[in-house]
């Protein structure tokens, strides 16, 4: 892991780590669990292969994120959040609840325009379920995280 360079504060070397959208994306989708690296792309769409391969190489380098291959042909490669990744769900929560109230976007908008709810959705399981009424229990704050 790298120390940041800018002016020392810790608000800088935060927002160096994390400063762009895919990073927080990439976390967002990793919350329930590893994903192989189509997974992700599927999920993450429109960003290139490219960009998401540099991401997560980044990521790693910051400790965000662990790297797991398996090996095998084709390779089997799949991605986790670390501990210190997840010290950035408080701060996905504040941005989905920011979103809610600024009326950037709602679950629906995402249902709408993907198809599906986003994995760490908490409606992501009643969308696999027709008649499912809608919880009206919040779940963990690392379940209920929305980005658009």
């Amino acid at each position: 892991m790298r120390r940041r360079e800018g002016d020392g504060c810790p608000m800088t070397g935060a927002l160096q780590i994390v400063g762009d959208k895919w990073t927080l994306l990439v976390v967002r989708d990793l919350l329930n669990g590893a994903k192989r690296t189509t997974e992700l792309l599927n999920g993450l769409h429109p960003i290139s292969s490219r960009t998401l391969a540099g991401r997560l190489s980044d990521m790693q380098r910051d400790s965000l994120i662990e790297r797991m291959d398996y090996g095998g042909s084709p390779p089997h490669v799949e991605y986790k959040l670390t501990a210190r990744g997840r010290l950035l769900l408080p701060l996905l929560d504040a941005l989905k609840t920011l979103g809610e109230r600024l009326g950037c976007n709602v679950c629906e908008d995402r249902r709408q325009h993907a198809g599906v709810y986003c994995d760490a959705c908490p409606r992501s399981e009643q969308s696999h379920q027709p008649n499912a009424a809608p919880s009206s229990a919040r779940r963990e704050p690392d379940d209920s995280i929305v980005l658009l």
